[in-house]
């Protein structure tokens, strides 16, 4: 990376696919570079694909589950010499299934990594906006956020977390001139459902949105400080609209039938 440029530089977690990388290609369009985050994936084809776009990029493959992934990531951007601009706190992971019946090893991991690692790199990143006066963060919470989610517990609930804390740092930083905004996908078509052992439910089955078009919406949701981008489909901005309405046990019945392992077949 250059360390002597005068662009503005990102942030992304999770950046190696799914809306991660869309988020990654729509900065370095915009004429940022980057530093991007991921445990796993071709790291160093992300870094070409964004290069080609014309940004510099720093790539660190980290697992943010833990402490030390976050102190090492926060190191590496520290290193470049220059303010973070924006950060999209991206990384996520879930697990469908009975509670009852699913490894709390992976459900542990969704808090580690859904909730403490978003707490623990926002720490860092809030306190070096406030104390510069500018920063842009995008927060990667979910519709899930909105219903109580039946066999997808501990998911939804991170989601919620992840919401609830992006709306209240945007109020806390409202007179700073850091913005916060709350990316909140429906179903997309990522590896997400695979990876979380749901390709079995009407939901992994089911149609998904594009992660370039919900990627776009948070982004420019970010960039205009919006608060929040309900993206991407008619149908996902209708149900977040729904779900502010109707009684949590009819939401948690709907998303039974929607992520009991099965129901793909009903």
């Amino acid at each position: 990376m250059d360390n002597s440029s005068d662009r503005p530089l990102a942030v992304v977690t999770g950046a190696s696919s799914g809306i991660g990388l869309e988020l990654a290609k729509l900065f370095a369009q915009d004429a940022f570079d980057l530093v991007i985050a991921a445990e796993d994936g071709d790291v160093s084809a992300v870094t070409t694909e964004l290069e080609s776009l014309g940004a510099s990029v720093e790539a660190v493959q980290v697992d943010l589950a833990t402490d030390d992934g976050v102190d090492e990531l926060y190191r590496r951007i520290g290193a470049t010499g220059r303010p973070v601009d924006a950060v999209a706190l991206n990384a996520g992971v879930g697990r469908g299934g009975p509670f009852a019946e699913t490894p709390l090893e992976d459900e542990l991991r969704i808090v580690d990594l859904n909730v403490r690692s978003t707490v623990h790199l926002a720490k860092h990143m809030v306190r070096d906006m406030v104390a510069r006066g500018q920063g842009r963060i995008l927060i990667t919470s979910s519709i899930a956020a909105t219903m109580p989610g039946s066999f997808q517990a501990v998911y939804n609930a991170s989601k919620s977390f992840d919401q609830s804390f992006a709306l209240a740092l945007r109020n806390e930083l409202k007179d700073t001139g850091v913005t916060v905004t709350s990316l909140m996908p429906g179903p997309t078509e990522t590896e997400f459902f695979e990876r979380a052992d749901m390709l079995d439910t009407k939901i992994g089955a089911g149609k998904k949105d594009d992660p370039a078009d919900v990627a776009r919406q948070g982004f420019e949701a970010m960039m205009d400080g919006e608060e929040r981008a309900v993206a991407a489909s008619v149908s996902t901005k209708l149900q977040g609209r729904g779900n502010r309405l109707l009684p949590d046990n009819v939401k948690a019945e709907a998303h039974r039938k929607m992520a009991e392992p099965g129901s793909a077949k009903e």
